[in-house]
C-alpha cells in the first residue's frame, strides 16, 4: 500500500492481501452499497447523514397504549431471577433498607445498595449486550426500575407510556440499547485510559483495525456526497446564468428579430466562463474522492474477511463489560460527589412531570431547541466545510443534575464520527443538564481543533485569555459551561449578564441564529455593535 496517510499497523496488515488484488468498483456498485452516497438517507442512528439540518419536531412524546408490565406482581422476581448471588444480595439489602426505622442504619443500607445494585446490573448488561435480556431486566437497566411498588400508580403509568423504540432514528440511546449496539459492533466502546488490546487477540485486534478502516470509509463516503452536492449547486448556478444570457426579447418594430446582448448579459458570459472553471475544479476533486472511497471500501472488505476468519462476528462480551464500567463512571460524574447516587427508581427521589423526564423524545425536543438558538452547536468544520454531526446521547438513569461530554469524536475518525454526551434522566432541569453537556462538547471540539494552540486561538483561546486577564481561579471549562448557560438562556433573550469581552467571543465563535441576531439588534446598542462587527468582518473577508 503506497498511501502515505494510512495507519502503519493497518498498512502492514493490508500488505498481506494478494499482490494482484486491485479495487475495481463500478459507480453503480459504489453508490448502491452506500445509502448516504445514493441519497437514500442513513441506515440507522449510528450513521451520519450530512444532509439533515435539524432534529425532527416531536409530535407525540408518549404512547397512547401503555403496557402493563409494571403491574405484574412477579415483575421484581423476574428481574432478580437467574442472576446468581448478586441478586440475593440486592434483595437482602433492599429489604433491610425499606423496613429499617433507624436513620443511621438506613443510611448504611442505602450506601450498600449503591454498590450491590451496580454489581447486579453488570450481569444484566451482558445479556442486554447480546440482545437476550427479558423486558423486566431491560427496564431495570434502562430506568433503574427494580421494584414497581416503589413508585406511585401514576408514576408507574408514566413509565409504561414511554415509547419503546427509536422511531425518529436519532442517536439517542437508553442504556440497554447502547450496550446492545456495543455488543453487536455497531458502535465502538467508549475511550478509556486502559491499555490497548493485546496483539495476541487477533479477533479484537482485527476488529479495532476494521473500526479505523470503517471510519475512513465513512469519511470518504460523506465527503463524496457533500462534494457531489457542491458541484450540483455550482452547475445549477451556471445553468441559470446561461438561461439569462441567452434570453432575448423581440426587437421593437422588427417581428422575429431578437434584441442584441445587453451589458448584464455580456457580464454574465464572463461569469459563466468562471463558473465552468469552478465546475471543472470541483469535478476534479470529486474524482479524487471517488478514488479515496474505492480504496477505503477495498480496505474494509479485506479486514471484514480477516475478522470473519479469526472467529469474529459474535457478541463483543469484553467490550460490553468494559462499556458497562464506563457507564457506571458516567453515572457517578452526572451526580457529582455531593449528589444523590441512589441507583434505583423510587418515589422518594423521583418528582418529575412528563415534560421534565429525560426520555428520548423530550431529549430530542430539547436538543432541537438548543439548535434553534445555537445553530452550529453540533457542527464541526473540515476542509472549509461545516458538517452537522449530532453526538451520541446516552441516557443515564440517575438523579444527577448535569450532563457532560465523554468524547468529542471517535479517535479513529475525527472527520465525521459522532461525539458522546451523557445525560441524567432524572435531573431537576433537563434543559440545564443538556445545555451543560452541549457546552462541554463545544469546548472539547474547539480545544481539539486548536490542538497545541488551544490557549491562544479560536473559541477556547480567546476565552482562556479573558479568564487569565481576570485572574480567575479554578477550572476554566467550568466557567465556560456556566457562561454558555447564561448565553443560551439570558443573552439570547436580550438580558445582558455576560462580561462584554465574553459576549464578543461567544458572538463570533458561537453565533446565534440569524433571526435571534435580528431581534437582538433592535434590543440594545451593544448588540448593534456586534452586528456591525459581523458586517466589517464579512467586508474584509476575515470572518
Amino acid at each position: 500500500m503506497d498511501n502515505p496517510g494510512i495507519d502503519p499497523e493497518l498498512a502492514a496488515l493490508l500488505d498481506e492481501a494478494p499482490a494482484e488484488y486491485k479495487p475495481r468498483i463500478s459507480k453503480q456498485a459504489l453508490f448502491s452499497s452506500s445509502t448516504e452516497a445514493a441519497g437514500g438517507g442513513p441506515k440507522g442512528p449510528t450513521d451520519v447523514d450530512l444532509t439533515v439540518k435539524t432534529f425532527p419536531k416531536i409530535e407525540k412524546a408518549y404512547s397512547d397504549r401503555p403496557h402493563n408490565l409494571f403491574e405484574d406482581p412477579a415483575y421484581y422476581k423476574k428481574v432478580l431471577s437467574n442472576e446468581s448471588e448478586s441478586a440475593q444480595r440486592v434483595h437482602n439489602i433492599l429489604s433491610k433498607y425499606l423496613t429499617c426505622q433507624d436513620p443511621k442504619d438506613r443510611s448504611v443500607y442505602r450506601q450498600q445498595i449503591i454498590t450491590a445494585y451496580w454489581d447486579f446490573l453488570s450481569g444484566i448488561a451482558l445479556k442486554a449486550g447480546s440482545g437476550r435480556a427479558e423486558p423486566q431486566k431491560r427496564y431495570a437497566l434502562r430506568f433503574g426500575l427494580l421494584l414497581p411498588t416503589l413508585l406511585t400508580p401514576e408514576q408507574r403509568q408514566l413509565f409504561a407510556r414511554v415509547i419503546e423504540d427509536n422511531e425518529y432514528g436519532e442517536p439517542i440511546y437508553y442504556l440497554d440499547e447502547w450496550l446492545q449496539s456495543i455488543g453487536s459492533g455497531k458502535i465502538n466502546p467508549s475511550t478509556t485510559d486502559e491499555a490497548k488490546t493485546s496483539r495476541k487477540d487477533d479477533s479484537s485486534r482485527f476488529q479495532q483495525l476494521l473500526s479505523k478502516a470503517q471510519g475512513k470509509l465513512q469519511s470518504a463516503e460523506n465527503l463524496l456526497r457533500a462534494k457531489s452536492e457542491e458541484r450540483g449547486r455550482v452547475e445549477d448556478d451556471v445553468r441559470a446564468k446561461l438561461d439569462a444570457v441567452f434570453r432575448h426579447e423581440s426587437l421593437a418594430g422588427f417581428p422575429g428579430v431578437k434584441e442584441p446582448f445587453n451589458e448584464a448579459q455580456k457580464r454574465g458570459m464572463a461569469e459563466v466562463s468562471e463558473g465552468f472553471k469552478n465546475v471543472l475544479a470541483l469535478d476534479k476533486e470529486l474524482q479524487a474522492f471517488v478514488r479515496d472511497y474505492e480504496a477505503a471500501e477495498a480496505d474494509v472488505r479485506i479486514l471484514q474477511q480477516k475478522v470473519s476468519d479469526s472467529g469474529g462476528g459474535t457478541t463483543n462480551a469484553s467490550g460490553v463489560a468494559a462499556e458497562f464500567d464506563t457507564l457506571r463512571q458516567m453515572a457517578k460524574m452526572s451526580c457529582g460527589r455531593q449528589g444523590n447516587h441512589f441507583p434505583i427508581l423510587s418515589r422518594e427521589y423521583f418528582h418529575l412531570s412528563s415534560r421534565e423526564l429525560g426520555i428520548r423524545e423530550n431529549v430530542i425536543e430539547t436538543l432541537r431547541w438548543i439548535e434553534s438558538i445555537d445553530p452550529e452547536a453540533y457542527c464541526r468544520q473540515y476542509k472549509s466545510q461545516l458538517n452537522r454531526i449530532p453526538p451520541f446521547v446516552i441516557l443515564i438513569p440517575s438523579y444527577g443534575d448535569f450532563g457532560f461530554c465523554w468524547e468529542p469524536f471517535d479517535r479513529y475518525n475525527r472527520v465525521t464520527s459522532r461525539g458522546r454526551i451523557a445525560v441524567p434522566m432524572y435531573a431537576k432541569n433537563l434543559h440545564i443538564a443538556l445545555l451543560a453537556a452541549v457546552a462541554d462538547l463545544r469546548w472539547q471540539v474547539a480545544k481539539e481543533k486548536a490542538s497545541y494552540y488551544w490557549m491562544e486561538e479560536g473559541l477556547t483561546g480567546n476565552y482562556y485569555q479573558w479568564f487569565q486577564a481576570q485572574k480567575l481561579k479554578g477550572d476554566v471549562k467550568e466557567y465556560f459551561i456556566n457562561d454558555y448557560l447564561i448565553w443560551m438562556i439570558k443573552e439570547s433573550d436580550g438580558i445582558q449578564k455576560l462580561d462584554k469581552e465574553v459576549r464578543g467571543v461567544f458572538w463570533r465563535y458561537m453565533p446565534f441564529a440569524p433571526e435571534i441576531k435580528a431581534k437582538l439588534k433592535n434590543r440594545a446598542l451593544v448588540y448593534q455593535e456586534l452586528c456591525q462587527r459581523d458586517l466589517n468582518r464579512e467586508m474584509s473577508d476575515g470572518y
